[in-house]
């Protein structure tokens, strides 16, 4: 009786063409994955500059609306210098911050009604390791709290006002609206991105 040979399995030719294809599909597929992977990193770094913004302009704009102390002692209770410029920790009547807090890009007091307080906030642009944050610290009659508001920092913040005499310092005026520009550096080569904090003084 005669065997019958097994001819089960690939020819060469087979296993050429095999890896042809498996090439023709392998490289989109990993383009793909890599533009996929690039993707999300963008949109995880958009995510938290975006974090960052939402939390700076809401607490400036709160901030700015409450601006105000007044001279209770002086008919009227007209409006004392409120926002203090590049200012040290220990400067202005209202001093905030420890001994090795920078200079505040700015610092806005406001009255704590009910007691002789006077509230005080300092926008301070602190390094930390290789990065540049932007603190609120806030001093109250009862405690101080630091609140990172955005990492990545790129340059100084820049402070303007408008109102009466469009200076943040000027005294007695308090400025109707203030604005603060910061800008955050992109990773990857892509454009720094530009909040504008915008606040307006609800006292009158």
């Amino acid at each position: 009786m005669r065997v019958r040979r097994d001819e089960r399995g690939l020819t060469l030719v087979e296993v050429l063409v095999a890896i042809v294809i498996l090439g023709i599909i392998i490289v989109p597929l990993g383009n793909a994955l890599i533009g996929f992977i690039r993707n999300t990193d963008d949109t995880t770094r958009r995510l938290s500059e975006s974090h960052d913004a939402q939390i700076m302009v809401a607490y400036f704009a709160q901030d700015v609306q409450s601006v105000g102390v007044r001279d209770w002692t002086a008919d009227g209770f007209p409006l004392k210098q409120s926002i203090f410029p590049d200012v040290a920790y220990n400067g202005s009547p209202y001093p905030c911050g420890a001994a090795d807090t920078p200079k505040a890009v700015v610092r806005f007091a406001w009255d704590d009604l009910g007691t002789a307080y006077v509230n005080r906030v300092s926008y301070v642009v602190r390094t930390v390791g290789a990065e540049r944050q932007l603190h609120r610290i806030m001093c109250t009659k009862s405690s101080t709290s630091d609140t990172v508001l955005a990492h990545n920092v790129d340059g100084d913040p820049v402070l303007s006002c408008s109102g009466p005499t469009g200076d943040c310092s000027t005294a007695p005026a308090v400025p109707q609206r203030v604005t603060l520009k910061v800008t955050i550096k992109a990773s990857g080569g892509q454009q720094p991105l530009t909040v504008t904090l915008d606040g307006q003084r609800r006292q009158t």
